[in-house]
C-alpha cells in the first residue's frame, strides 16, 4: 500500500487516487490520502452499549483506534470471516478511524470530472454515496466517511457553540460563494455562516459550478471585489475538486485576487502543502467552524 501511494500527486490537477474496496458484494471508494495504510483484521475489543455500527476498538502501535463495521453502515450482507477482509486505517477531520471491509480490490487514478453525482432519485435522504464512478461495465460509489462518523459521534461535526463565542457581528454586506457537494455539510455551513452573521452566500455543489458562476459576474466592467469578497471550498468534490477550482481563480485575470479558504477534512500537516501550491490564502480543518469564522473576518473586512 505504502509504495502504490507513492505516487505524488501534483496539486491542482483535478486528479486524485481511490482505494477500491468491496462490501456484501458492492464495489466501494476512499480517497487514497484519507488512508494510513490498508492491514490483515487483528482482534477486536468489544465496547457494551457503543454505537450499532461500531465493531470495537484495537491497539495498533500504542493508538487505541475504533473499527467501524461498513457492511452496518451500508446495511449491505454481514461481514463474513474470509482472509480477503481488511482494515482500512484512515485519518481525516483531524481522528483516526478504522473501517472493516470485505476486501481491498486495488488503487485507482481517476479525474474528479470522472465522478457523477447521485442522482436524487435513487440516493435517497440518507445515502452516505457522494460520487458515482464507472469502471469496465462496473461502478464504484464513493462514500461520504465524513457523514459516516458525524451518525456514529456527531461531536465530530460542526458545533454552533463554538461560534457563539465570537459574539455579535453585522456582516449582511459581504458576500461568501461556498463551494460543498456534502448537503449535510452545506446545511451546517448556512446555519452558522448565518449564525456568524453572513447572510449573503452562494451555494455550489461543486467546483465547476462555483467557477462558472464567478466567470459570469467576471463578464461584468464592475470590479469582482464589489461583487463576492471571498471564497471557501471544500477539496473533495465530484466534477472538480477544491485544489483546482483555487487554481483556476488564481490563474484568470479578473478573479485572481479573490481571497480563497479551503475548508476541508483534509487539511493535516502533510496536505497542507497543497492548497500552499495552488495560491489558497488559507487553510481549515473540518469542523473547526470558529476558526473559519475568524479566518473569513481576516480576509475580507
Amino acid at each position: 500500500m505504502k509504495e502504490e501511494k507513492g505516487i505524488l500527486l501534483k496539486s491542482g490537477t483535478n486528479e486524485l487516487e481511490i482505494v477500491e474496496f468491496e462490501v456484501g458484494g458492492s464495489r466501494f471508494g476512499i480517497n487514497v490520502i484519507k488512508v494510513k495504510e490498508i492491514i490483515q483484521p487483528i482482534p477486536v475489543t468489544h465496547i457494551p452499549h457503543s454505537h450499532l455500527n461500531v465493531e470495537g476498538i484495537i491497539q495498533l502501535r500504542g493508538e487505541v483506534l475504533p473499527v467501524i463495521d461498513m457492511s452496518k453502515v451500508l446495511q449491505l450482507s454481514p461481514l463474513s470471516d474470509s482472509n480477503q477482509a481488511k482494515f482500512i486505517v484512515s485519518e481525516f477531520n483531524k481522528q483516526k478511524v478504522v473501517f472493516h471491509v470485505n476486501n481491498v480490490i486495488q488503487i485507482h487514478r481517476i479525474s474528479w470530472d470522472q465522478i457523477e453525482k447521485p442522482s436524487d432519485m435513487y440516493q435517497g435522504g440518507a445515502s452516505k454515496i457522494i460520487g458515482v464512478i464507472k469502471r469496465d461495465n462496473k461502478m464504484i460509489l464513493l462514500l461520504d466517511f465524513e457523514s459516516v462518523m458525524v451518525e456514529i459521534n456527531p461531536e465530530s461535526s460542526i458545533q454552533m457553540k463554538d461560534l457563539k463565542k465570537l459574539g455579535k457581528r453585522e456582516r449582511i454586506h459581504k458576500k461568501i460563494v461556498v463551494a460543498e457537494d456534502s448537503p449535510l455539510l452545506r446545511k451546517l455551513l448556512i446555519d452558522t455562516l448565518s449564525e456568524a452573521g453572513y447572510l449573503d452566500v452562494d451555494f455550489f455543489e461543486n467546483g465547476h459550478d462555483a467557477f462558472k458562476y464567478l466567470e459570469s459576474l467576471a463578464e461584468d466592467s464592475k470590479a469582482i471585489e464589489e461583487k463576492v469578497q471571498l471564497v471557501i471550498t471544500d477539496i473533495e468534490m465530484p466534477q472538480m475538486d477544491g485544489h483546482h477550482l483555487t487554481k483556476k481563480i488564481k490563474n484568470h485575470e479578473a478573479l485572481h485576487k479573490l481571497p480563497c479558504i479551503i475548508f476541508s477534512s483534509l487539511i493535516t500537516k502533510d496536505l497542507k502543502h497543497k492548497g500552499e501550491m495552488v495560491g489558497a490564502e488559507d487553510q481549515v480543518s473540518k469542523p473547526d467552524i470558529a476558526e473559519l469564522v475568524l479566518k473569513v473576518d481576516q480576509y475580507i473586512l
